[in-house]
């Protein structure tokens, strides 16, 4: 593979072009037309990320007289359990409502009664945020918008590493990932919108493919922010989802806020008003699973509605899986089952420090969606902070003059990729390690946990870092970028291993739950455990921060 490089410029980068990342890009031509936009894209922009084709909700919008920003802030601190910093909290909910009217405006498709009423559920501990969408092609919508304005979008292109000048970001270098050609982007201000690390433990059914969340998550930009000097928080909190066994689609929200029934394994009902994935997960764990949901006692309309939704707006593929199953919504039920453990900001509380503007503490870098810690911010919280970063890079873009790139950075990396093509004769499959990697991962850093399964963690993953460069077989392109993801799992596995091990307590049971340290313990550990790079990768530092509470606010 020749190791040459292409070069383009840019006054904001956007690593990443799912939901965060296009909002990003469109923000960024709307502030400053005149600016040049570039988005690196691993996918196709077009279907990629999280949300890939359509959305059933909006899970948080403040709307007016139903439900204020700051009644969100104290909801999702429940959620939390205090681990929460609030002005970025706030400002996300207080912009919901104007990006839901934005999204209107694009056609995008809000149901409404005969009243002119939005339908509003609710999930979250208090007051009513969740707002019914009914769009199959809002990740169409965002990238074609963003084509129209001129963004341009490098598809197939993964960030394999961001550049600085001084202290300051200065661009990235990124790797196609059908070709193997390294493209060298100059930016002013980079933006990291590549999702959490959603490829990280293993399925059940051992596809490597077949998690819960978009599988071309695989950390990228938390590795790339914490290789810059970025602090990173929350890796302790390891979500194990509950959701329709096997497939890992939605379904819950969907059925529930429509009157299904939920029955555990001894047809016990449970609670409907505040369905809890978390609860699910502990009464499955405790031996009364799998708990399923059945329909059958539904009037036919709302059995439609719900297919409808799930067959089209949702995920397709839903459709022929019930199928090939046998399921019927009429007479049968859909069984659950625990997804594989991974690491998410939007469902979760893992990522990039950011502040209310977006902003990492180092110069001209942002992060948005679930690359970034917004607490449990789901899809308004991609939307939303993708804005306020897009705002806050081109500021920074247009006032802070040009940046000048290092090209022994740009040569060390080259030497590195060297150094991977020169594996071609080693004996495992990438594909084989992974699955190895992940199977690790699974069965230390899935809840529970405990300090020796922990330190059997870092064990494994210090000795999948050095295989990987000795042992692992790399014959072509698609085995070299294969080789930069598995990279950012084993780096991600790294800092929770010692995040979870750092926090001796329970916290957000079961995704944090401590055979050792049983006890939720707010008197030590209602804080930040921050992340950051040493002298080497795996020279993971560890400090603590305060919440962030808003003025007034104790």
């Amino acid at each position: 593979m020749n190791t040459e490089h292409s070069f383009i410029d840019a006054d904001v980068l956007i690593i990443g072009g799912g939901s965060a990342g296009a909002m990003a890009a469109i923000r960024a031509k709307e502030v400053n037309p005149d600016q040049k936009v570039v988005v690196f894209e691993k996918g196709q922009m077009k279907y990629s990320g999280c949300i890939a084709r359509g959305m059933d909700a909006m899970n948080i919008v403040a709307i007016p007289d139903i439900a204020t920003a700051e009644l969100y802030v104290e909801s999702n601190s429940i959620a939390c359990e205090g681990i929460m910093d609030e002005p970025v909290n706030y400002k996300m909910a207080e912009r919901s409502y104007e990006m839901m009217k934005k999204l209107e405006s694009w056609d995008v498709c809000f149901p409404k009664d005969d009243n002119g009423d939005y339908e509003v559920l609710k999930i979250h501990p208090k007051g009513r945020f969740c707002v019914t969408m009914k769009e199959p092609e809002l990740k169409a919508i965002l990238a074609n918008k963003a084509l129209d304005l001129g963004v341009l979008v490098m598809n197939r292109t993964m960030a394999v590493r961001l550049l600085k000048d001084g202290e300051r970001i200065s661009g990235a270098i990124g790797m196609n990932v059908r070709t193997g050609e390294m493209l060298v982007c100059r930016a002013k201000s980079v933006i990291l919108s590549s999702g959490g690390t959603a490829r990280f433990g293993l399925p059940d059914n051992g596809h490597l493919y077949g998690v819960y969340d978009f599988p071309g998550n695989t950390g990228d930009g938390y590795c790339l922010a914490y290789r810059a000097g970025a602090e990173l928080s929350g890796f302790e909190y390891t979500l194990v989802y509950y959701i329709t066994k096997d497939i890992n689609a939605p379904l819950l929200y969907i059925t529930l806020t429509r009157g299904a029934t939920l029955l555990n394994a001894f047809d016990e009902r449970r609670d409907q008003d505040h369905p809890n994935p978390a609860k699910m997960l502990l009464e499955h764990m405790d031996g009364k699973g799998p708990i399923r949901i059945r329909m059958d006692h539904l009037p036919e309309e709302k059995i439609k509605e719900i297919e409808e939704i799930l067959f089209t707006t949702e995920r397709p593929a839903c459709e022929r899986f019930h199928a090939g199953r046998d399921n019927d919504f009429r007479t049968g039920e859909i069984e659950m089952w625990p997804t594989e453990v991974y690491l998410c900001g939007g469902h979760g509380l893992t990522g990039v420090r950011v502040n209310e503007n977006a902003e990492t503490n180092v110069p001209g870098l942002y992060a948005a969606g679930d690359t970034s810690l917004v607490a449990r911010g789901h899809l308004s919280g991609a939307l939303v902070i993708g804005e306020v970063a897009a705002e806050s890079a081109s500021e920074y873009a247009a006032g802070n003059g040009e940046v000048t790139l290092d090209d022994d950075q740009v040569e060390s990396f080259k030497r590195e990729l060297e150094t991977r093509l020169a594996q071609k004769n080693n004996p495992i499959a990438i594909e084989e390690f992974e699955f190895k990697v992940r199977r690790m991962i699974s069965d230390y850093l899935k809840p529970p946990k405990n300090e020796y399964k922990l330190d059997r963690a870092l064990w494994w993953m210090d000795r999948f870092r050095k295989e990987l460069k000795t042992m692992v077989r790399v014959a072509n392109v698609h085995d070299l970028f294969k080789c930069f993801e598995v990279e950012n799992i084993i780096q991600s596995a790294t800092m929770c291993a010692i995040a979870s091990k750092e926090r001796k307590e329970s916290r957000w049971s079961p995704w944090h739950y401590r055979t050792d340290y049983p006890e939720k313990n707010d008197a030590e550990w209602k804080k930040h455990i921050v992340l950051t790079c040493g002298s080497v990768p795996e020279d993971v530092k560890v400090s603590y921060k305060p919440i962030i509470k808003m003025e007034g606010r104790v």
